[in-house]
């Protein structure tokens, strides 16, 4: 080996242990408050965001020329693997010094997290699937059976949608179908959260629709001003929004379909200039989100309907999706509140579907890991339009990696495999999109009339592509997400 090389890299790994080993004393109180259990896991975390928030691209090329570990594909075990690397170079470790956080621990600690919140399957070699129940199945026991046998392992349960009569009807079958096939299936219900949505109070409130243009001025109000009875006014359902929106800030419509831009802002009204319609229909319709990605929207992300769906949550599922979650404070609320209801609460799925949340995220695992066993779903959906559809593959593998660092297991969500589950037939590129899934511990299918095909197809795809990605060589510049809660 070149001693000079060599010399540099021991030196710039021994900085590295010291800024994590500073970093950790620095949070000590926090992490006693974490149950022990999770100890380990919550200080590899931030063993990992300490090298996230270094750029080491040279590091990993020297670390290459030597012929040893890059740091690549080591999120879970980060401080052992720097170890281990520095004892080929013939550094030796007192007992009490060396790291706990192994690669077998690791492997071990992810593998029961996973059956924790999903349970056991029948393939080990592929995600664990999740199917979107439809009310339909509410009277369908064979559709949830052949379910079952065809590989979903968790049935998700909107609240968004029917009532308790028909949730407890489709967890009756479920379990019912559960005990008959042997196979495992766990309960997962989603808090509905608050809804920002579309209504029609000007032109095209009769029908419900109105046709609009590129180029159109269109009002954002909660009642319809004087004098703008012709004009298109909509009234998002959700009240002081519009106090928060800034001329300049975006607009999204209908799944960001349609973009607009606040071009006035009046004591009562918004005036929001429509600069893309990627449709041929070119209208809006009642009851589409609305998302406004540049805004600090003050909604509490619990809502008074959420809080009265928790008694039956806590009796009847397994795990709770926490809807537009954006802070620990928030995350904090809802385990409160769970805890109020049962001495058993289900594990909390935080659903990342914010700018914020992404942010925020080391701090939600870490206020995650203080009630146990958590996951998260990445909701690709809201979050592709409130972060710009252009950034959801680099947002994707950060929110994978830090999930990894702290072994919690992730949710891949929204339009897997969509055009296939409305059609028949699957586009080229979400074939490809679903291969990367496998890349999460769970994959989320929305319902559809294809819904076994799609499970079919999916779990193919899997077990296709789910052995290569381990494989890939990554290069570490600094990550935002890292050098935002190291400055914190």
């Amino acid at each position: 080996m070149d001693a000079s090389l060599t010399l540099s890299v021991f030196q710039q790994l021994d900085r590295l242990i010291g800024k994590m080993k500073n970093e950790t004393e620095r949070r000590r109180e926090f992490l006693a408050l974490i149950p022990e259990d999770y100890r380990l896991s919550a200080t590899n975390l931030i063993h990992y965001l300490t090298l996230r928030n270094e750029d080491i691209r040279d590091l990993q090329d020297e670390l290459h020329v030597l012929g040893l570990s890059s740091l690549a594909s080591s999120e879970s075990h980060i401080l052992s693997q720097i170890q281990s690397i520095m004892k080929r170079l013939g550094k030796e470790f007192p007992e009490d010094e060396v790291e706990a956080c192994t690669y077998d621990y690791s492997l071990a600690k992810m593998e029961k997290e996973q059956r924790n919140l999903f349970g056991n399957k029948m393939e080990d070699g592929i995600p664990y699937i999740m199917v979107t129940f439809d009310s339909s199945f509410s009277e369908n026991y064979a559709i949830i059976k052949t379910l079952l046998q065809n590989g979903m392992n968790v049935a998700r349960i909107n609240c968004a949608h029917d009532n308790e009569a028909v949730w407890a009807q489709m967890i009756q079958l479920i379990r019912r179908a559960s005990q008959h096939t042997g196979l495992d299936c766990k309960v997962y219900m989603d808090l509905a959260g608050p809804k920002i949505r579309t209504k029609l109070i000007g032109r095209g409130m009769d029908k419900g629709k109105v046709k609009i243009d590129e180029g159109e001025l269109i009002w954002l109000a909660e009642s319809l001003p004087s004098g703008l009875e012709e004009q298109v006014v909509i009234s998002p359902n959700e009240k002081d929004v519009l106090l928060h929106v800034e001329e300049g800030h975006r607009v999204y419509l209908d799944d960001g379909i349609i973009k607009g831009i606040v071009e006035k802002k009046e004591k009562d009204k918004l005036g929001v200039r429509i600069t893309r319609v990627s449709s041929a229909k070119k209208q809006i319709k009642n009851d589409k989100g609305i998302n406004f990605p540049d805004s600090e929207l003050a909604i509490a992300p619990l809502t008074s309907f959420d809080i009265s769906c928790l008694p039956f949550i806590c009796n009847h599922a397994d795990m709770v999706g926490y809807s537009f979650v954006r802070y620990a404070s928030d995350l904090k609320e809802l385990q409160l509140k769970l805890q109020h209801f049962s001495s058993d609460p289900p594990d909390i799925i935080i659903k990342i579907e914010t700018p914020q949340a992404v942010k925020n995220l080391p701090s939600l695992l870490l206020q995650g890991m203080q009630s146990g066993s958590c996951g998260v779903m990445i909701a690709r959906g809201d979050l592709a339009v409130e972060i710009g559809f252009e950034r959801m593959g680099e947002i994707q593998e950060e929110i994978l990696w830090i999930c990894e660092s702290a072994h919690i297991p992730v949710i891949w969500a929204t339009q897997v495999l969509e055009t296939l589950n409305k059609s028949g037939v699957a586009t080229r590129s979400e074939i490809t999109d679903a291969s990367h899934a496998a890349l999460a511990e769970c994959v989320m299918v929305n319902k559809g009339d294809h819904t076994i095909e799609v499970i079919e197809t999916l779990r193919d795809i899997l077990l296709r592509t789910g052995g290569h990605h381990s494989k890939k060589r990554y290069i570490f510049r600094p990550l935002r997400i890292a050098q935002r809660f190291m400055n914190h």
